[in-house]
């Protein structure tokens, strides 16, 4: 799925959200509803530039670490189906 914004993109719209009076001019002039809006603040929120880069770093290496464990996890499942069958 590709994003429409990067975390840099977002990370200025909350910056510029937080200068401005109204949250629904700021969201109206980035095409981007409120509750997005919101949901972002609620995972980008107060975050610089680097902090979202680190964070997608995280989120990249817990991925592959997940896939990981799920292959191990086959692996010790057919092992054990092997050893538990008479030959």
């Amino acid at each position: 799925m590709k994003k429409r914004f990067t975390e840099e993109q977002i990370i200025r719209v909350l910056q510029e959200a937080e200068g401005a009076e109204n949250v629904r001019d700021v969201c109206r002039k980035h095409n981007v509803t409120e509750q997005t809006f919101y949901r972002w603040r609620n995972k980008y929120g107060g975050m610089d530039v680097s902090e979202a880069k680190r964070l997608r770093e995280l989120e990249k290496e817990n991925t592959e670490l997940k896939k990981m464990v799920a292959e191990q996890a086959l692996d010790i499942r057919m092992l054990k189906d092997i050893n538990s069958k008479k030959w």
